[in-house]
């Protein structure tokens, strides 16, 4: 009974702490004028990445590289597929002209340059399927270039937040920092 408990302690955790993450990272984006989509690129991303990087640490360091590698992978399919189908049924999804060219082909690409670096037996006929340091260097190279992207998106951008069509509340930033730290 106690985990059913503890499910729903954490379920309501993950709720309130995502709310404080989008509230904080909206605020900040408001704040320096940032659009809202380079914000859920970067410090969204990386807030809800963080517990699969600790999952992926932790199952590498005891040996259990198959859990690292699935996690990454159904927490994509997840996102993908559950998180952004449910939502679009609750409320469609206004996509712009630039994620369809531009930050989509990012995520295909990373899907293409794992697939290539994990399958030594397809590509070279070598019956080894690992990821090595070769590999890890070659995709956070990649997540540089993806990183140096969505800087330069945010410097170029001319678009301003409509504070009257998201109301976004205004907080200082020692608030925004322990919003998405909390979050």
């Amino acid at each position: 009974m106690i985990e059913y408990i503890l499910l729903v302690i954490g379920i309501g955790i993950l709720i309130k702490g995502a709310d404080f993450l989008v509230e904080g990272s909206s605020s900040l984006a408001q704040k320096f004028k940032v659009p809202t989509l380079v914000i859920g690129l970067t410090i969204v991303a990386f807030g809800t990445s963080m517990p699969e990087l600790i999952v992926n640490i932790l199952a590498v360091l005891k040996g259990s590289t198959e859990v690292a590698f699935g996690n990454i992978i159904g927490s994509n399919i997840a996102n993908i597929l559950l998180v952004l189908g449910i939502t679009a049924i609750i409320c469609p999804i206004k996509i712009e002209r630039s994620t369809i060219w531009k930050e989509i082909p990012f995520a295909l690409l990373a899907v293409v340059v794992l697939f290539i670096v994990s399958n030594y037996l397809l590509i070279d006929k070598i019956n080894l399927s690992s990821l090595t340091r070769v590999s890890g260097l070659l995709m956070l190279c990649f997540f540089g270039i993806f990183i140096y992207y969505t800087i330069e998106l945010a410097k170029k951008s001319k678009k301003q937040l409509d504070n009257q069509e998201l109301e976004i509340k205004k907080h200082s930033n020692w608030i925004i920092s322990l919003m998405i730290l909390g979050g």
